[in-house]
């Protein structure tokens, strides 16, 4: 073997003839790596050995120089002079004449990239100076598979953020422009409208502006080409995006327009697709009063498949007019809404959603008695990026708003009111409320915006008679006498003026406000001044909330949103319209609100009574968070008999409710939480038996569920369902089961019911220790093990209780059984400060038992006995799960 770092060997040549096996698809990677000492050969340098093969008249072997440029480069890469010759060979290389050759090349760019990333220092600009211009010159390569290669190279550098801004706008963007011209050739714009519309994603937000945004509004009308105007419309949402909302109004949303008018059907499909991601971009004005109309024409579109798509992205559609911080969820990464997980306050009953919990108006976060630090929410709905602490009181955690008055004019902006009603529905700032409205000294602050809270103001109901023009002459006619006791300071005066008026319409409107659920009355205070202050604050809020009160969304959205469950429309439009409808609920009705529940309620009983168990199935799956959205009264009058209701259905249904069993029975009040307890051992049984899945998870929900229950309701119904899981045919059932057994005992010793836990430990001796089945009584080592482990069972109990039949497995007959009693005293019981005391009388017996399973004959055995804990290894655990 020659000392050299590469040898070349000519395709033709065969590598057997140097004492090498045909290694099939690695040959390539063979001849580029082996060292082989060629008689004839070794006098040339390995550099002009490298241009003699990069050039051949042999295309296999430029191909194999090509395939192997990455180990090429970092084997030269100790001598900055041979690098930089490597790398004007490279160059050369990338004009060869045939494509295969080009397409090698380039696709071998993104490691080279990665390595000059990591050695920055040593080969500075190497990549702008030398690759990034290939990968460009490629763009506009005759071959189209080169073409695309380069394509996807270039994605590929930019989301790995390995071309810098100034290549991207003078090297990148020029080319995609040119391409992108009127006058380029149509195989070519259509390629590079792809690129731009990709580019987007990772460039900055002026860049998308200054240079890819105007030819994109130009390629969005290309009449010549309707693929063009294809990829414009299907990536419309991401350029929406990445401009922002006011470049989406002044620019994309006219071409929006016209492409959902467009001739071929296909581009008007694909605009229906991307129509959740257009409005999540645009303002709730544009939204309501452009986008709104719009879709209502894709929904009556002529053809079936722009009306099938528009009823699928339907709901998504609705949900943009969610105003998720406020309603205490928020946008995930992934685009979802997405329940945030309650702030635990002083009321441990506290249950997200519900009313009157001691919620700062929130559905899913309490008062606490320090600040909460909550996520930031994405702006929706035309939120404020401004902070305004909400107080809650302490005797009632009621709401009072910083900034009540930016509440009031943001919800009639929304409602769409004059200004002059709006002006009407003004209330006194923090400063000017009176003195005994102002939170004490023990009061609580909930450090999130007007926005973040719920607002009386803002939340939405059905409409109601506008009024506003009678109450906008009583409120600004000062001149008349002021209601007795409302002698104030001058800025709260205005509070008060024609309060006897406001009385008469908040008893004319007492029936509409009597049927939502979530208007409460005020908590008694001990103070009278304080209850009557707060009692006025509360009807001015009532009288606030009723005239900005109107539909979240346009009403013929709704209607069409509804009607997603007649049958006729699955004949007419799609056989899978219903599921569509019941998998975009939750966001439906989170964006109506809990007071507009009553008109999703009869489409919700209709799909939970679907034929196509796929629809039921997807409720199932969601019926969660739709409880999250509604509170716990609402859940259990309208959600708990349909629950029920899927309890008895197909598996395929059920398996769907048992996946966020403990995030539903957490929702539900303590008294019907305890109804479900002899039910849930009806999920032991299932349509297939085979379906042991279904068994497995039901052991996973009950080690969470066991929280919600006390330890005798653990110790009376779940514990007996722990027991008949422990027994399954399926030994993944069985593992995860005795976790549950485990968690059992940490419930019952934790709360101080020791007297629960002897119990089930004599019952596990029973069942397990002296059970006829060797699974059995392997088992039972496994669960000692386990409580060692996690420590649920005091030190003393454990040694009298359950370390004798422990360690009397030791002679039992079979060899499975005495591995895990091996393994639980070696690497469990042995690591216990308290069993490894010296005057501990039973470290002597657990001693003796660990020799004599040394001595074993099983050879695992006596492996696992003498094993130490530190050197244990994958391997050696992979053993253990082949013989068990």
């Amino acid at each position: 073997m020659a000392d050299i770092p590469l040898y070349f060997v000519d395709l033709h040549d065969d590598l057997d003839d140097y004492g090498f096996e045909d290694y099939g698809p690695d040959r390539d990677s063979m001849r580029l790596t082996a060292f082989l000492d060629i008689p004839g050969q070794g006098n040339l340098p390995p550099l002009a050995r490298l241009e003699k093969y990069a050039f051949s008249e042999n295309v296999f072997n430029r191909q194999i120089i090509a395939r192997g440029l990455n180990d090429i480069l970092r084997d030269f890469s100790n001598n900055e002079e041979d690098f930089l010759m490597v790398m004007e060979i490279v160059v050369r290389l990338s004009e060869d004449a045939e494509p295969t050759v080009r397409t090698d090349l380039v696709e071998q760019i993104p490691p080279i990239a990665v390595f000059l990333q990591e050695n920055r220092s040593n080969f500075p600009g190497v990549l702008a100076d030398y690759l990034t211009p290939i990968v460009v010159r490629y763009l506009t390569d005759p071959n189209n598979q080169v073409r695309k290669s380069s394509q996807e190279v270039l994605l590929i550098l930019l989301e790995q953020d390995l071309i810098s801004q100034h290549d991207i706008e003078n090297k990148v963007c020029p080319i995609l422009l040119a391409l992108s011209a009127p006058d380029s050739d149509d195989e070519y714009k259509a390629e590079a409208v792809n690129i731009i519309c990709k580019l987007a994603s990772v460039l900055n937000k002026s860049t998308v502006e200054r240079l890819l945004l105007p030819r994109f509004c130009e390629l969005c009308g290309d009449g010549k080409l309707f693929q063009v105007r294809k990829v414009c419309a299907t990536n419309f949402g991401d350029i929406c995006h990445a401009v922002g909302q006011e470049a989406t109004e002044k620019f994309l949303i006219p071409k929006f327009l016209e492409l959902c008018s467009d001739n071929v059907w296909g581009m008007r499909k694909a605009c229906a697709e991307c129509f959740m991601a257009v409005s999540y971009s645009a303002s709730p004005e544009v939204r309501r009063a452009q986008l709104s109309p719009l879709f209502i024409r894709l929904i009556s579109d002529p053809c079936r498949w722009v009306r099938q798509a528009a009823f699928q992205f339907l709901g998504p559609f609705i949900s943009t007019f969610a105003n998720p911080p406020r309603a205490g969820l928020y946008i995930g990464e992934d685009g979802p809404l997405s329940i945030r997980p309650p702030a635990r306050g002083l009321d441990s009953d506290f249950t997200p959603g519900s009313p009157g919990t001691g919620s700062c108006g929130s559905t899913s976060s309490a008062c606490s008695a320090r600040p909460v630090r909550t996520e930031p929410d994405l702006p929706t709905e035309g939120t404020s990026a401004g902070t305004s602490n909400f107080l809650c009181r302490s005797s009632s955690c009621g709401m009072m708003g910083n900034s009540v008055e930016d509440s009031a004019l943001a919800g009639a902006e929304l409602t769409g009111l004059s200004p002059e009603a709006s002006a009407t529905l003004k209330l006194p700032e923090r400063n000017d409320l009176p003195v005994n409205s102002h939170p004490g000294p023990g009061s609580w602050t909930c450090p999130e915006s007007p926005e973040d809270v719920f607002n009386n103001f803002l939340y939405w109901r059905t409409p109601l008679p506008d009024i506003s023009k009678d109450l906008e002459e009583l409120f600004l006619s000062e001149a008349g006498p002021r209601e007795k006791g409302c002698s104030r300071p001058e800025p709260v005066q205005n509070s008060c003026v024609a309060r006897s008026e406001i009385q008469k319409v908040l008893d004319s409107l007492q029936e509409h406000v009597m049927d939502d659920p979530d208007v409460q009355d005020p908590s008694p205070a001990s103070d009278n001044q304080m209850a009557l202050s707060a009692s006025s604050l509360q009807k001015e809020l009532s009288v606030a909330r009723i005239l900005q009160s109107t539909d979240v969304i346009p009403q013929p959205l709704l209607d069409q949103y509804v009607s997603m469950t007649d049958p006729a429309r699955a004949q007419t439009v799609d056989t899978d319209i219903a599921k569509h409808c019941a998998y975009s609920l939750p966001g439906v009705a989170l964006t109506l609100g809990r007071r507009n529940w009553h008109c999703l309620k009869d489409t919700y009983e209709t799909l939970a009574s679907d034929m196509q168990w796929k629809v039921r199935r997807t409720l199932a799956f969601s019926i969660h968070e739709l409880a999250a959205i509604l509170g716990d009264q609402l859940t259990a009058a309208d959600l708990v008999p349909i629950f029920n209701g899927f309890l008895k259905d197909l598996d395929e249904v059920r398996i769907g409710i048992l996946k966020h069993l403990y995030d539903f029975l957490k929702l539900l009040h303590e008294d019907k939480r305890r109804e479900y307890l002899y039910q849930l051992q009806e999920f032991v049984v299932t349509d297939n038996s085979r379906n042991w899945r279904f068994r497995y998870e039901l052991a996973e929900q009950l080690i969470l569920i066991l929280e919600l229950y006390n330890p005798h309701d653990v110790y009376d119904y779940l514990m007996h369902i722990a027991l008949k899981l422990c027994a399954d045919k399926v030994s993944e059932v069985r593992w995860i089961s005795f976790k549950l057994v485990v968690a059992i005992l940490q419930k019952f010793y934790s709360h101080s019911e020791s007297a629960l836990g002897l119990a089930f430990v004599h019952e596990l001796i029973v069942r397990f220790r002296h059970c006829a089945k060797w699974v059995g009584r392997q088992a039972f080592a496994f669960i000692c093990q386990a409580v060692v482990s996690e420590e649920c069972i005091p030190a003393d109990q454990f040694v009298e209780h359950l370390l004798p039949s422990l360690l009397s497995l030791v002679s039992d007959p079979v060899p499975n059984v005495r591995v895990l009693l091996a393994r639980a005293l070696r690497q469990t019981l042995l690591e216990k400060a308290y069993l490894r005391n010296a005057g501990n009388p039973h470290l002597e017996v657990i001693e003796e038992t660990v020799l004599a399973l040394q001595s074993d004959p099983d050879p695992d055995v006596s492996f696992f006995a003498t094993l130490q804990p530190k050197r244990r290894s994958t391997a050696d655990s992979r053993v253990l799960e082949e013989r068990n």
